[in-house]
């Protein structure tokens, strides 16, 4: 059964919504044959990632780059997974309430230099999620879900 792997550094309320939502939308009931295993961010690893068929990364946007959670995540696992894990899917969800841009280039750069694919646009949210904000986190959650489907 292919596996989505969701790494995620989610300590503020408006994080944690955004990861419920992506959560959900990656386990909606008509997605079926997708093993969704959640690590956070510095509790994931390098056989997390080798054992995965995608990838959906969270972050808050601190101070204009990702977290130091996410950025320890892809330093512990950078050289182990470079050569096995080329073209793996993976998306995107970012908080900030000033400027993202910094988080998504700098999760981006990273991705590229694995030679990872991302399959749909970053959910990015600046301030309180609202509904519209939510929904898009659940089709992040559901189309990285879908990419797998058997």
């Amino acid at each position: 059964m292919p596996t989505l792997l969701i790494v995620h550094h989610t300590p503020s309320p408006a994080t944690a919504e955004m990861f419920d939502a992506v959560l959900r939308g990656a386990t909606d009931p008509d997605i079926t044959g997708v093993d969704v295993v959640r690590r956070a961010a510095l509790a994931a690893t390098a056989s997390d990632v080798l054992a995965a068929d995608g990838l959906l990364l969270g972050t808050p946007a601190n101070i204009g780059y990702m977290s130091g959670a996410l950025k320890h995540f892809f330093d512990q696992i950078y050289y182990p997974v470079l050569d096995d894990t080329k073209g793996l899917p993976y998306g995107l969800f970012v908080h900030g309430n000033l400027g993202t841009e910094g988080a998504v280039n700098s999760v981006t750069s990273i991705a590229e230099g694995l030679n990872w694919k991302q399959v749909t646009e970053p959910a990015v949210i600046t301030g309180p999620p609202d509904k519209k904000a939510l929904e898009r986190c659940y089709e992040l959650g559901a189309t990285l879900a879908a990419t797998l489907m058997p």
